[in-house]
């Protein structure tokens, strides 16, 4: 009788634990199917109930998903662009690759073979000379690409195994500065590589008395030449004095000059590079007239596209205020005849230009 209790306690423990297993196994089942059936219709249940609470944040945030190809290419696109920008500004602010051409005086060297060691210069047809290789033609090439050139002829033939040439410019003869307009020496300097602005204006000779100081650069590749002012004293400021590049041109205008003639103090011819110049300013500089001037015959005489004009200027009533100053204009000749009547009506214009040739130049600072 005590055994068969005691089997029948341990079938009953054993019972117990099975559905006590069974229900926590069922609340689990029920519970996940619960908040699946929860993510999978949030937007109806709002539709239902939009009065209704937003649903708790679960405790943990779900890892996050990967971006499509789509918008990882967007991604990249927008991330590389400064990149990029910076890129091709760094590619526009490499100089361009000096190229060999006829006239370039060149010393070609090959290591560890002091025998080919040679100094020629670049024919008009572009070609060059070299033992063991003959004619070599490079005009067009860079010193890099000529370099290499010569390697493959020197390794064809046989004659250097795994050769290493270099190329030394001694004068860029076809890359020369031209040096045009207001200076002593105008003409092309071949050898002035490295240079700056103001050392190759000192090897021209430097200004005329008659340069302007707004000079241009055209240098090769660019559309738009390079514009600089430069003051009159080249000290005072050195912004101006930029890198000259082989190929470059150098191009230094008249500048432009008011030329008072007459019966004045100092017949001049004044520079007005910077600035604007008016009658009794022009006139106060030459010194003013003398006191056998005719003022009512003052005169601007103009050249124009129709030809040569003049113009009365009434002296007496600007230098009274009774009339406003007349501005002049670059190549102006205002003339202040005799009153004693030694230069005739007629020929005020011929007097004025036989005048104008003699007369000093001057710097004017407006």
């Amino acid at each position: 009788m005590e055994s068969g209790t005691l089997s029948f306690t341990r079938r009953g423990r054993v019972f117990l634990v099975l559905l006590t297993a069974f229900f926590v196994l069922a609340g689990v089942v029920a519970a996940q199917q619960t908040a699946s059936g929860d993510q999978a219709a949030p937007s109806s249940a709002s539709a239902e109930h939009p009065s209704a609470p937003p649903a708790a944040m679960p405790a943990q945030v779900p890892a996050s998903q990967p971006v499509s190809q789509a918008a990882r290419s967007v991604s990249d696109a927008v991330s590389n662009a400064p990149a990029k920008t910076e890129a091709a500004k760094d590619s526009d602010d490499q100089p361009t690759p000096v190229k060999l051409g006829p006239g370039d005086l060149l010393e070609v060297g090959v290591y560890n073979v002091p025998e080919l060691q040679s100094k020629v210069r670049v024919s008009n047809a572009g070609d060059v000379y070299l033992p063991l290789i003959d004619y070599v033609h490079v005009d067009g090439l860079t010193q890099e690409e000529a370099q290499r050139l010569i390697e493959k002829r020197l390794e064809d033939g046989g004659f250097v195994r795994s050769p290493h040439v270099t190329i030394f410019v001694d004068e860029a003869a076809s890359q020369g500065i031209t040096i045009l307009g207001e200076v002593a020496k105008a003409g092309i300097y071949p050898d002035v590589a490295d240079h700056k602005l103001y050392e190759v204006i000192s090897l021209a000779g430097g200004f005329t008395a008659t340069a302007s100081r707004k000079i241009a650069v055209i240098r090769k590749n660019q559309p738009e030449p390079i514009r600089i002012n430069l003051p009159r004293n080249l000290a005072d400021d050195l912004s101006g004095n930029i890198d000259i590049m082989p190929g470059d041109t150098i191009t230094v205008p008249r500048a432009p000059i008011i030329y008072v003639v007459g019966d004045v103090g100092h017949p001049s011819g004044l520079l007005v590079d910077n600035g604007t110049l008016t009658v009794l300013q022009a006139l106060a500089l030459a010194g003013g007239t003398n006191h056998t001037a005719k003022m009512s015959g003052a005169r601007i005489i103009r050249k124009t596209p129709a030809g040569m004009t003049e113009t009365t200027v009434q002296l007496k009533k600007m230098l009274e205020a009774k009339t406003p100053d007349v501005t002049l204009q670059a190549d102006d000749i205002l003339f202040i005849p005799v009153s004693a009547g030694r230069v005739m009506a007629g020929r005020t214009f011929e007097a004025a230009m036989a005048m104008a040739t003699a007369v000093s130049i001057y710097a004017v600072h407006p």
